[in-house]
């Protein structure tokens, strides 16, 4: 009414009131405090002595783009780094599943990153994790969390529900453990995040729909939009840094006219080279209007969609009177050229520089020393003997794991390989690199060895990373035993990160010290080790765009087809285990 001055006054701008689904021109915005007062074709009563006015000059005055699904460690570094990286990009509130710090320090780890998320000058939730082990008796993870824990941190500040049900199985085959962490989740009234990565949409996944997972990212097909939608769930569209999931389910909306306020534009996985250099949400949105979506709507799936979907809409996804001033200005909609990112209604970056101090979180010393393998690696730790009597040269059949450029499903693959020494050996003319997965959090010295297709690799290279997940051991990949057991000493020496060797040296890391996950150094810092990191792989002969994020999928035994894990080969469609020797 203007009986107080407004602190911020925001003049005509294009209002996107993604709630009704106008642009609007001529609109001014005031806010008070933290919260949006006004919006309308005149705030000037609003003004006074100090209020601090902008013109928009009629650029665009959007909602904060919001991501309803993301693991930050995916980005390499910290919470409060990962803003730093995101906020330029319009990106005003994120929905982070640590399950990757849960799988290595259990529920200290979540309250570690819930603690660091509360301090962040934009909304960071944080979904407490529902599997560690995401698969039971298939892998060993350094934690393991369940129903107990889950209703202790459905009491805390900042949890707003429960992370991705990976294990759906359990769902559909009515796990005990399972059940009880979503009804202690639905007890505090909060959101079940889903996972179901199976192609079977028949009785299984009903199943899982009627268990209560009330979203999903992992369905890859206009089918599984679909199926998913129909069932009550939404559908989230994930455009990460190595999964490219929104072309086929989009149609979905596009060709089929379903409701697009049923789905979601999601990261999940996103590492800081995509994040400093390419974007964040405002890269999906881009890629969502490439492939048909109205810009309208695609800034719907990441604002208004996602915090409805979190009981949120009464505080944040939409520009209107009681909702947080969380404002873009948006000098080109349909590019996502983000000029302005305010926050709670203070502006916190202009011109893509921030305009405010980030806070230091700082981790515990016992955090950055969780890599234990027990003993230094030799070559022999890699070999991979062949029980049966061979004649020199001859071949013996295996299971090898098959990658494909940008999707995280693999294919379970049969190969004729060399048999040298009484040993089976890597066969780069057939693209197949030896794998190895390394126990690291108990020092148990195991290591499990497997094979792999698509990377490419060729000389005497390897890769590692404790990156893994989801225990998150050490995986290696590599064309030559001795390279590998380098690889392997010098990521433990390092306490975790990502680095790659050729002909006995280090040609790149990344030292990523906190829990083996994320590194202490600025994104922009971390971005730039990634990106050496990524020109190594190249170096070796691997073309694969983003192959780091490849490798670390190499033991998420939940989705299909095979994966390795500390126990062995896995075969994810039978969720059992297999022998590397056909």
């Amino acid at each position: 009414m203007g009986r107080a001055p407004a602190d911020l006054v925001i003049r005509n701008g294009v209002w996107v009131c993604v709630q009704s689904g106008e642009f609007v021109p001529h609109t001014d915005i005031a806010i008070k405090g933290s919260r949006i007062a006004y919006v309308g074709p005149d705030a000037s009563h609003t003004v006074g002595a100090q209020t601090k006015v902008i013109d928009a000059n009629g650029r665009y005055l959007a909602p904060g783009l919001l991501d309803g699904h993301m693991h930050v460690e995916s980005g390499m570094v910290t919470v409060t780094e990962f803003v730093r990286a995101v906020v330029p990009h319009g990106t005003t509130g994120m929905f982070i599943d640590p399950h990757e710090m849960a799988n290595v320090l259990g529920l200290k780890g979540v309250r570690l990153m819930v603690d660091e998320a509360a301090q962040q000058p934009i909304n960071v939730w944080v979904q407490m994790p529902s599997c560690v082990p995401s698969a039971p008796g298939l892998e060993t993870p350094g934690a393991s969390i369940g129903p107990d824990e889950v209703r202790e941190a459905m009491g805390w500040p900042g949890i707003i529900g429960l992370g991705e049900m990976m294990n759906f199985p359990g769902v559909f085959l009515s796990d005990e453990k399972m059940h009880g962490e979503m009804a202690e989740t639905m007890k505090a009234g909060k959101v079940i995040g889903g996972h179901y990565a199976s192609p079977d949409l028949g009785r299984p996944f009903h199943a899982y729909a009627a268990g209560g997972p009330e979203d999903d990212h992992e369905g890859t097909t206009m089918a599984d939009a679909v199926a998913r939608v129909r069932q009550g769930m939404k559908h989230m569209l994930r455009y990460g840094s190595a999964a490219f999931d929104v072309a086929d389910p989009v149609r979905a909306v596009t060709e089929l006219g379903l409701d697009s306020r049923r789905f979601m534009l999601v990261t999940d996985d996103s590492h800081s080279g995509t994040l400093v250099n390419e974007g964040h949400m405002d890269r999906a949105v881009r890629h969502a209007i490439a492939q048909g979506v109205k810009p309208m709507t695609a800034i719907q799936m990441c604002t208004l969609n996602t915090a409805e979907h979190f009981r949120l809409d009464r505080d944040i996804g939409q520009i209107a009177p009681g909702r947080y001033g969380d404002v873009l200005i948006v000098s080109d909609l349909e590019q996502m050229k983000v000029d302005v990112v305010i926050s709670a209604g203070e502006v916190i970056v202009e011109g893509g520089e921030w305009r405010v101090e980030l806070p230091r979180f700082e981790y515990p010393a016992e955090v950055k020393n969780s890599v234990k393998l027990g003993k230094t690696l030799a070559a022999d730790d890699f070999r991979i003997s062949n029980p049966k009597p061979r004649t020199p040269n001859s071949k013996v059949r295996v299971r090898v794991i098959g990658v494909a450029e940008n999707q995280l499903l693999t294919r379970s693959l049969e190969f004729d390989l060399p048999v040298n020494d009484e040993a089976v050996h890597a066969d780069v003319s057939q693209d197949v690199s030896k794998l190895a997965l390394v126990e690291r959090h108990h020092g148990t010295g195991g290591v499990q060895i497997g094979f792999v297709h698509g990377f490419g690799f060729k000389g005497r290279c390897a890769v590692a990373s404790t990156v893994a997940h989801d225990s998150h051991h050490m995986i290696i990949v590599g064309t030559d035993d001795s390279m590998m057991a380098m690889a392997a000493n010098e990521l433990a020496a390092r306490q975790g990160g990502m680095l790659v060797v050729k002909d006995g040296a280090v040609i790149a890391a990344v030292e990523m010290p906190i829990a083996g996950l994320m590194s202490d150094e600025r994104s922009d810092a971390v971005a730039a080790k990634a990106e050496r990191v990524l020109a190594a792989f190249r170096a070796c002969g691997c073309a694969m765009h983003n192959a780091n994020i490849q490798v670390s999928f190499l033991a998420l035994v939940v989705i299909p087809e095979l994966r390795i894990s500390d126990l062995g080969l896995v075969d994810v469609t039978k969720f059992g285990r297999v022998p590397v020797l056909i």
